[in-house]
């Protein structure tokens, strides 16, 4: 009889080691990627180094600039963004079980909606509950999807509701369109706008991207090819508002930006006939979201800081 070998444990991939790779990954530089890490870039590579050599493969290409992952690479890095966020579900249903209200909350935000929204309730919130670290990232509604899809991201606000069986969405409240005139435009003197009087020449709006911008264009039946002022159209919303304060045709803002302005801003807001067009704001989180109870703080901050009669569709308003 053979003598039996001595048991020899394999070394076992860490969750640490995952979290490095997709560091990596994302930032392109192992030396960003320890930085990011807030670990040294010799640790952060010996623990890629030794997770190779267990896998007996090589994750990244470091004759390239920036560093890319190799064919297998890639799919072990979408692997491992798995089952991080399965880790991250066994926390989860830790902290729901306590009702607790911390740890890292990662939010997407349209940017048509964050400049005006998150100073009302952020800093209330934060200030309630220290313990809990939002991290707002503004993105566009296609990216807010995919980043929430692809467990980058715990929820998204947005300005319509998600599709797909993976997605539930949570409505908060209906936002007007406005318009904003210069003073030299012929909307100027009236005191409402018809979609039939705007002139696209004379429109600002943002990128393609945003969906604020498409709700606007199929209410008004505007061609986008036919815009005449294109040289800001990837700017934001608050440049379009200058642009028209220094004299030059209109933009739309929503509801909420116009209460943030001062009383001689204000003299440039002209709402629309009825049907006035509004947009339906979404908290979206993934089905498998389980942290109920902080999903149920934020719903309600948010709706307790705009007023009242955003909270429902009034007579006269029209979803776009």
């Amino acid at each position: 009889m053979q003598p039996l070998k001595p048991f020899k444990p394999e070394n076992n991939m860490t969750l640490q080691q995952l979290e490095y790779i997709l560091a990596v990954d994302e930032l392109k530089h192992f030396a960003k990627a320890a930085e990011h890490c807030k670990v040294t870039q010799p640790s952060l590579s010996a623990a890629i180094q030794k997770l190779e050599d267990e896998l007996n493969a090589k994750l990244f290409d470091r004759t390239t600039q920036p560093v890319q992952p190799t064919l297998i690479g890639r799919k072990v890095i979408e692997q491992a963004k798995i089952a991080l966020r399965e880790a991250e579900l066994i926390k989860d249903i830790v902290k729901e079980e306590i009702r607790s209200v911390s740890g890292v909350f990662r939010l997407g935000v349209l940017s048509t909606i964050a400049p005006y929204l998150l100073p009302r309730f952020l800093p209330e919130l934060t200030e309630e509950y220290p313990a809990l670290d939002i991290r707002i990232t503004e993105m566009k509604n296609h990216d807010c999807l995919n980043a929430l899809k692809n467990g980058e991201l715990e929820a998204v606000l947005i300005a319509e509701m998600a599709e797909g069986d993976h997605f539930h969405s949570t409505p908060l409240y209906y936002e007007s369109f406005l318009g904003y005139v210069s003073k030299y435009s012929p909307l100027f003197k009236k005191e409402t706008i018809r979609p039939i009087d705007i002139n696209e020449e004379q429109l600002w709006l943002p990128d393609e991207g945003l969906c604020f911008r498409d709700q606007l264009t199929r209410f008004c039946q505007l061609k986008p090819e036919t815009f005449g002022l294109t040289a800001y159209r990837q700017g934001s919303l608050e440049t379009f508002m200058h642009m028209v304060e220094s004299g030059k045709g209109i933009t739309f803002i929503p509801e909420l930006a116009a209460l943030q302005l001062s009383e001689e801003r204000k003299r440039l807001i002209r709402p629309f006939v009825m049907p006035r067009p509004v947009r339906k704001i979404y908290l979206v989180t993934r089905t498998d979201f389980i942290r109920h109870s902080l999903l149920n703080i934020l719903t309600e901050k948010i709706k307790a800081c705009v007023p009242k009669e955003m909270l429902s569709l009034q007579n006269g308003q029209k979803i776009v």
